[in-house]
């Protein structure tokens, strides 16, 4: 079909053939979209999980507190994070932080 030849078609006629072309395309687009759906679900069956919004974390070691609040021996401080109210409270009344380590035994270890 040459640009002339739609040029005279009648409006009704032009009509009818954009309907006829946006159906066919819609119909083509869902069939593509359902294929790469089914390809998206292969995928994540072959990767063995589904995709969430929950990460999973690696687990990590427990962590021994380092630092001890003189005045109240229950509240510790690891050294990791924010430092508590507690500690910043001693840094202020002029403690250093070697001076609220905890004692603990040093291993030693086997020479042979």
């Amino acid at each position: 079909m040459q640009k002339d030849d739609w040029a005279s078609m009648p409006t009704a006629e032009l009509w009818a053939l954009y309907d006829g072309v946006t159906a066919v395309l819609s119909r083509r687009l869902a069939a593509e979209k359902a294929k790469l759906e089914e390809r998206l679900r292969r995928i994540e069956g072959a990767a063995g999980t589904a995709r969430s919004d929950e990460t999973v974390r690696r687990p990590y070691p427990a962590v021994l507190p380092k630092y001890q609040n003189p005045k109240n021996p229950s509240e510790t401080w690891s050294g990791r994070g924010k430092q508590p109210r507690w500690l910043k409270a001693q840094l202020r009344a002029g403690k250093k932080l070697d001076d609220l380590l905890i004692d603990r035994p040093s291993k030693r270890r086997r020479t042979g």
